[in-house]
């Protein structure tokens, strides 16, 4: 009679399956899923002609797999060598919840970085955080970008006479989603020296729940907007407690009124 499965056994399986879930996600931003797909489609291949009784394939199929076990090593070596350096410093086990709060965290570093250096150069630009609502429809009126994000890249964007300066940029899912995108424009009374970036900041905030900060191309102000409401004259510590509390991953989905105006 075959053993049954008891606690220790639903233990191993789940410990492997993390691992597994693990090595899986180090992967895959990586040319290394590109890499397993190839390889899955050579195994069905090497299956399929032992199933069908094609002897040629299936002899080159014998033939090669070797080679394949020995040189996948070398192939993968830098995932390998990543998902080791992350053992030795006991991040493997870490919760998506850590990673999420991570890649959030280095987000607005860089974006705040951004917009310290364009304050003090006095370049204009709009960058617009998306939240729970998808912004779909204004991220297909710029230029898919899907970046990394970083300071260089968004100082870059907007110094003139770069093409998509005078758009907005639209941020989510921890990347630069798009730029030179295009969007509503609020219909309230604004200060006659507020120009159409302080009135898009605004509107954008008005229809959806994203937040958007905003430098002034004359003054150099920083300003944020979100729920139709506009602050001005943030410094870099004002401006970096306000983007975490707004976009802190624990916020809860529906806090969007009088959030963060302490």
């Amino acid at each position: 009679m075959p053993k049954g499965i008891d606690l220790l056994d639903i233990i191993d399986i789940l410990l492997v399956a993390a691992f597994l879930y693990k090595i899986f996600a180090i992967m895959r931003d990586t040319r290394a899923v590109v890499l397993i797909r190839g390889l899955a489609v050579i195994l069905a291949v090497g299956a399929v002609s032992q199933t069908l009784g094609l002897r040629t394939i299936a002899w080159l199929f014998e033939q090669s797999l070797t080679v394949l076990l020995v040189s996948l090593p070398i192939v993968f070596y830098p995932e390998l060598r990543r998902a080791l350096e992350q053992i030795g410093k006991g991040e493997l086990l870490r919760s998506a919840k850590i990673s999420e709060k991570e890649v959030q965290g280095r987000l607005i570093r860089e974006v705040v970085r951004a917009a310290i250096n364009m304050s003090r150069q006095q370049v204009g630009a709009l960058l617009v955080f998306q939240r729970d609502l998808r912004l779909g429809e204004y991220i297909e009126t710029g230029i898919r970008l899907d970046a990394q994000p970083s300071r260089e890249l968004l100082q870059n964007i907007f110094l003139p006479p770069a093409p998509l300066h005078d758009g907005a940029v639209i941020i989510g899912q921890g990347k630069v989603l798009a730029a030179g995108c295009v969007l509503p424009l609020t219909q309230q009374h604004l200060a006659s020296s507020l120009g159409t970036r302080h009135r898009a900041a605004v509107g954008i905030s008005e229809v959806t729940d994203a937040v958007a900060v905003v430098i002034s191309e004359e003054t150099g102000v920083i300003s944020l907007a979100v729920g139709g409401r506009l602050e001005r004259s943030l410094d870099e510590l004002a401006l970096k407690a306000k983007l975490e509390g707004f976009l802190s991953p624990a916020r809860h989905p529906f806090a969007r009124k009088n959030e963060g105006w302490a």
